[in-house]
């Protein structure tokens, strides 16, 4: 059973760092596509970087420059990395993922329970 884990998120001030973790377990093939996405209250879940199998990275436009998504195969971890963060990025973070490509879609099959991020100003 593909069990997701998030971990990482805090509370920190405009213009700091985060890196939030993602362990996975359980993927039957070891190929996984994954992403992180974010929901702020009443708000619609958005992607916010995903990762394909062969390591080509997507992001969105308002975290591109600021967020990096890489993945570590050997630990099976999935990481967001946050630098310059914002108000605006005030949000439950999720991980996700699939043996299919949805990049920025909310179409994964699995994924965690989120670990909240707070960016004050």
């Amino acid at each position: 059973q593909v069990q997701l884990v998030e971990s990482g998120g805090g509370s920190v001030q405009a213009g700091g760092s985060l890196t939030l973790s993602c362990a996975h377990f359980g993927y039957p093939d070891g190929r996984n596509c994954m992403a992180w996405f974010r929901q702020a209250p009443g708000k619609e879940r958005e992607g916010v970087a995903a990762i394909s199998v062969d390591r080509t990275t997507r992001y969105a436009e308002s975290v591109k420059g600021r967020f990096t998504i890489s993945q570590d195969n050997a630990k099976n971890t999935l990481y967001l990395e946050m630098s310059s963060l914002k108000p605006e990025d005030t949000a439950m973070y999720y991980c996700a993922a699939d043996n299919r490509q949805w990049w920025l879609l909310p179409m994964y099959n699995y994924w965690g329970q989120g670990t909240q991020v707070t960016v004050s100003s």
